[in-house]
């Protein structure tokens, strides 16, 4: 009986140590106690595939604006960062499962993912365009019907897409799809405006089409994590005031993007 029941108490209690790892409680700069899954660290993920809003430098570093807001949330909240990058589909779902504390990851604020995650107050607005090859005869989205359309997959512009075209095809990054737009692969690409144009000073032979509304894009944090959202949110404040989000912007992209059109 002893050779049995060893086994068993050994396996019990490593479940329990692993579950009693999961969070640590740190104080943030000004104060706030917030669950985190490393003392003193504030761990966010991005796609590492969306330039210029998240990518890999030259070194394989990850950069961009995404990058750069997440690092001065850290720094703000007076906490280390800690970044580390995921497909965009599988984003959400990592951040509703604890595996990350936070996504600054561009992400477009829905009725669907709020039903997952919770979302901070927006860090940049932006919308959703319509980019075609350079040559096309397409002015927009009343001309593809029976056209096809490369997104980028778990995007709000898959869903966009979905609403003019029955054919999409569907790119693991948003850069992906443009660059197959730009050889010819397609018809169009729906994706972010600030994407597209970036595409184009890089020398993508793309051109817009037609913009296809607004939106709101903030920080995804999971659902039990409420005070961290709270920090996160005065954070971003702070950020704002003291003109970090807008500068970063700029130094990225060359505009503000920071302030609701």
């Amino acid at each position: 009986m002893k050779k049995f029941y060893l086994p068993v108490l050994l396996i019990v209690a490593m479940v329990l140590s692993i579950a009693g790892c999961g969070s640590s409680t740190s104080k943030t700069k000004s104060g706030d106690e917030v669950e985190l899954k490393e003392d003193g660290v504030f761990s966010f993920v991005v796609s590492g595939e969306f330039y210029p809003f998240s990518y890999s430098d030259k070194n394989g570093k990850l950069d961009g604006f995404d990058v750069a807001v997440g690092k001065a949330l850290a720094k703000e909240m007076g906490l280390k960062a800690k970044v580390d990058k995921q497909k965009f589909h599988g984003i959400v779902t990592a951040v509703k499962t604890n595996r990350f504390d936070a996504a600054v990851a561009s992400h477009t604020i829905t009725p669907e993912r709020k039903k997952a995650v919770n979302f901070s107050t927006p860090y940049y607005y932006s919308g959703p365009v319509l980019f075609v090859k350079k040559d096309s005869s397409i002015k927009g989205v009343k001309d593809i019907k029976g056209k096809n359309i490369a997104v980028a997959k778990g995007s709000t512009y898959e869903s966009e897409a979905q609403k003019y075209a029955k054919d999409i095809s569907v790119y693991d990054s948003d850069v992906t799809a443009l660059r197959a737009l730009s050889e010819g692969k397609h018809d169009g690409v729906i994706t972010d405006s600030i994407t597209g144009k970036q595409a184009i000073k890089k020398g993508f032979k793309v051109s817009e089409a037609e913009t296809l509304g607004t939106s709101e894009q903030a920080i995804a944090v999971s659902k039990k994590d409420k005070k961290l959202l709270k920090a996160i949110n005065k954070a971003l404040e702070e950020l704002r005031k003291d003109g970090t989000l807008e500068k970063l912007s700029k130094k990225y992209l060359d505009i503000d993007i920071t302030k609701k059109p």
